[in-house]
């Protein structure tokens, strides 16, 4: 069926009406109230490689990959972006005509005497059949307002999208550090077990000793006490070694195969964890401006703008068409025939006089939380700037510590062996053993503890500069008439 005059000419002109002015004011990108440079460092060109590259180490990729695949946070995420892309559609939609067709039949009884002065009394029909296709109360966008909506939710989607993959790059140092946590308690648990075994052997050289009476019951008990405070140690990193195991496995997703497992446990110590490649020295400040929560942020404002373009447009009158197309006929047999086609278009104007200032106010609105999405804007970005330089003044400091600490370990194992040979030969008393031994232990655990700080800084300062970017920045996507992301 081809559709008269009147009704192509008005799809023609409501076509050229699509393209009209909106109101959304001019975007600028707010200056960050932050510094130039990063503190004590030089400015220079830098990329940083892709998580693949940075954590290198295969059983920590091979946790990262199961992460990304099972995490359900991350899932969430993905979810959110889905009803995200799908609520710009729906305010998409809007800026083209719903075409919807039907059939209609209507029979109505009536008296001719009601109509007329004719004395037949006797009942007659009236019919009335329809087919046809038309547009229902469509708004022409001659204002821009439902551009201004389709564009705030095009960029509410962009910001969801850009929220997962903030998501995405903290789990995977999550999933890393969680990794890095494992081994720093196995490795404790480890080191106690050898200190256990050695304060075991110590306790029973006491004992023999005191049963010749070359040592007294004091010592015997300073042995007993420092036995029972390693077993005490013991249980503490086992049961941080299961939490930390517990953690890892709810970030990954999904129970660890015994492969996995067999691999977790082959690393022995942290030094066995492959290490993190170095972040370049030189590091431009407005790199993380790339950080994806920063990027999303400046979305959400994007969208704060968009809605002051809708609210301005509610001022002005809509314009509202409802057109229709087909055939009617009072018999149903000659629906199709010739001569039978009718249309109908009905335009309405509504102009706003007086809503008690409701538009305003609305307008006022739209206006206030565009300021504070700037003002949380300001705030991502000064955050991301304190974590980048937290991050590396971290850098040097936990190096020169991690060698000072190694300095410690080695002075103080010196020390324990030359307590523990006076001990043996009779010159020391047991406590200045007991006393070198403790200090050993603690050493090796405070050794850990910082190689653990210096790795979790690297990730910490991959993850605060946006990780996996490089030098060449890709283009923004836009939203198409249609709907469609480009």
């Amino acid at each position: 069926m081809r559709p008269t005059r009147p009704l192509a000419s008005l799809a023609a002109g409501l076509a050229l009406l699509l393209s009209g002015c909106t109101m959304i004011p001019a975007w600028h990108r707010p200056a960050p109230a932050i510094a130039t440079s990063w503190p004590g460092g030089n400015e220079a060109t830098a990329s940083l490689p892709d998580w693949q590259h940075f954590y290198r180490d295969p059983v920590m990729q091979r946790l990262i990959a199961l992460a990304l695949a099972n995490n359900q946070d991350l899932r969430i995420a993905q979810h959110q972006v889905e009803a995200a892309s799908a609520q710009f559609d729906i305010e998409n939609a809007s800026l083209f005509p719903t075409l919807n067709g039907g059939a209609m039949a209507n029979v109505q009884k009536e008296y001719a005497r009601i109509w007329s002065l004719s004395q037949t009394n006797g009942p007659f029909y009236m019919r009335q059949y329809a087919v046809g296709f038309g547009v229902s109360a469509y708004e022409v966008d001659l204002w821009g307002r439902i551009r201004s909506a389709s564009q705030a939710a095009f960029d509410r989607y962009m910001a969801d999208a850009l929220n997962r993959e903030n998501m995405q790059l903290s789990l995977i140092a999550s999933v890393a550090s969680g990794m890095l946590t494992w081994v720093a308690d196995n490795q404790a648990v480890l080191v106690t077990q050898q200190v256990l075994d050695s304060r075991q052997r110590t306790y029973d050289l006491v004992r023999q000793a005191a049963q010749t009476g070359t040592v007294t019951a004091l010592d015997v008990a300073q042995a007993e006490s420092a036995l029972h405070d390693a077993e005490t140690s013991l249980q503490v990193y086992t049961r941080q070694r299961a939490q930390a195991l517990d953690q890892l496995t709810l970030l990954v997703g999904t129970p660890l195969d015994d492969t996995t497992m067999r691999a977790l446990h082959g690393i022995t110590s942290l030094d066995s964890v492959m290490a993190f490649p170095d972040v370049p020295a030189g590091l431009p400040s407005d790199m993380i401006a790339r950080r994806p929560d920063i990027l999303s942020a400046e979305d959400v404002l994007r969208a704060a703008n968009d809605d002051i373009g809708a609210a301005r447009a509610e001022f002005f009158p809509k314009i509202q068409i409802t057109a229709a197309n087909g055939t009617a006929s009072n018999n149903i047999t000659r629906l199709f025939q010739s001569g039978m086609g009718a249309w109908n278009v009905a335009p309405q104007i509504t102009v706003p006089l007086f809503d008690a200032g409701r538009l305003t106010a609305q307008l006022r609105v739209a206006k206030a939380r565009k300021k504070e999405e700037i003002a949380r804007y300001e705030k991502t970005i000064q955050t991301a700037f304190r974590e980048v330089a937290d991050a590396l003044a971290g850098r040097d400091t936990y190096l020169k510590q991690l060698h000072a600490q190694d300095a410690l370990i080695a002075s103080n194992d010196r020390q324990y062996h030359l307590a523990i040979t006076r001990f043996r030969a009779g010159y020391d008393p047991y406590l200045t053993t007991l006393v070198a031994q403790r200090d050993l232990y603690t050493a090796r655990l405070g050794g850990i503890t910082t190689q653990l700080q210096t790795m979790a800084n690297s990730v910490t300062l991959y993850k605060a500069l946006g990780g996996g970017w490089t030098s060449t920045i890709p283009p923004r996507p836009t939203a198409s008439a249609g709907g469609h992301i480009l």
